[in-house]
């Protein structure tokens, strides 16, 4: 099966760049031929009036839709995938592609088809649906969302005009979720549930060591922001004086880690065998988002590595963690919720490396690339 993937960048490396690449990767390894149609958010640095260009070409990009006509006539795909589309490559796109007849799928990662930032969150870092409200897209621009006025108006106006002209729900044939909260939640807004699958984060894998490790961490991976709760781990850290906490990932424009305790490590950007060994070094992995999530991989990846893991009750995470058998949940209003998991754990090793065998055994048996594969075919057949 030949298969077009489009996909625009983000402006800094993203796991929607990572979930992407690994499944074409897992793909081609089944001998399936990929073709990619590829843009990135960071040409916008190297053109004269970079953003403002951006935000015209994200309602219609010409040279994006003659770019794939072109290689649909050339190449021949059986199905085109598509995941993000903004700025460079525009909705518009869809519409060709059905002009060609072809199947379409799209890979919805978050929920950018109604909110403008795709977080469903504002910039207090509380949970926000305004958008899908009577005001609409005006919501992003009066709470001035991303924090730039000028921003939050082109994100606000791109979203509009898709919504008014319903291109994604008129042109998409299938649209890949990634858990059943998501599924119901795009129902909700009217996305037919006839209309979405479900297929799960494919998660990294794991690479071998001969060392050994101590697990002596409570450990947060991901990018550091308000929205991922680092907030909530520096709260709990400082009353754990006694516990070490690592965080690894890049530090978001508008975080501030000065006020981080002491027992807290910054570890930076890791991956690759680094990566694995600080999920050896751990003794939990932690969780504790404060907005919905597509299907964060940091879960199954720490259930690979037999790691219990601690997340907030937010959005997809129930269709992830069975709390008690392979990890732990807590109220994210609950201002001492992680803290507790957390005792939890220091104080019932045994418990917790059950949950961390029961993971194991999920992980392999639900999230597996065979299974993630078989999905895929399936909905391109």
């Amino acid at each position: 099966m030949k298969i077009l993937f489009i996909h625009n960048d983000y402006f800094e490396p993203s796991g929607e760049e990572h979930a992407v690449e690994g499944l074409a990767a897992l793909l081609e390894a089944k001998g399936h031929q990929i073709i990619w149609y590829r843009r990135g958010s960071r040409e916008m640095d190297k053109m004269k009036f970079g953003k403002l260009r951006a935000g015209i070409l994200s309602l219609y990009n010409p040279k994006a839709v003659k770019d794939i006509d072109s290689i649909i006539r050339k190449e021949r795909p059986d199905v085109v995938q598509v995941q993000n589309v903004y700025p460079f490559i525009s909705p518009r796109i869809l519409k060709m592609v059905k002009k060609h007849k072809l199947p379409l799928v799209m890979r919805c990662p978050n929920y950018r088809l109604w909110c403008p930032t795709g977080l469903f969150l504002d910039r207090s870092g509380q949970i926000c649906e305004k958008c899908t409200g009577p005001a609409g897209e005006l919501s992003c621009i009066k709470k001035n969302c991303t924090g730039s006025n000028l921003k939050s108006t082109a994100y606000a106006l791109r979203n509009f005009v898709a919504r008014k002209s319903g291109v994604f729900s008129k042109y998409v044939d299938t649209f890949i979720v990634q858990s059943e909260f998501q599924r119901e939640k795009f129902a909700s807004l009217g996305i037919p549930k006839e209309k979405t699958v479900i297929v799960p984060g494919l998660t990294p894998p794991m690479l071998p060591s001969n060392l050994k490790f101590e697990a002596k961490y409570y450990t947060f991976i991901g990018r550091v922001s308000k929205e991922k709760g680092v907030d909530d781990i520096f709260r709990a850290a400082s009353t754990l004086p006694n516990l070490t906490f690592a965080i690894a990932g890049r530090i978001g424009d508008r975080f501030d880690i000065s006020n981080a305790p002491p027992n807290v490590i910054f570890k930076g950007f890791l991956s690759g065998l680094e990566l694995d060994d600080l999920y050896r070094e751990s003794k939990a992995i932690l969780v504790p988002s404060r907005w919905y999530e597509g299907f964060p991989n940091v879960i199954t990846k720490a259930m690979y590595h037999g790691k219990p893991v601690i997340t907030s009750n937010m959005g997809c995470f129930n269709d992830i963690v069975s709390h008690g058998e392979t990890g732990l949940m807590f109220d994210i209003n609950n201002n001492s919720g992680l803290k507790e998991a957390i005792l939890q754990i220091e104080n019932d090793p045994v418990g917790a490396s059950r949950m961390g065998e029961a993971g194991r055994i999920v992980s392999v048996k639900k999230y597996g690339n065979d299974r993630i594969y078989s999905k895929l075919i399936e909905i391109y057949s």
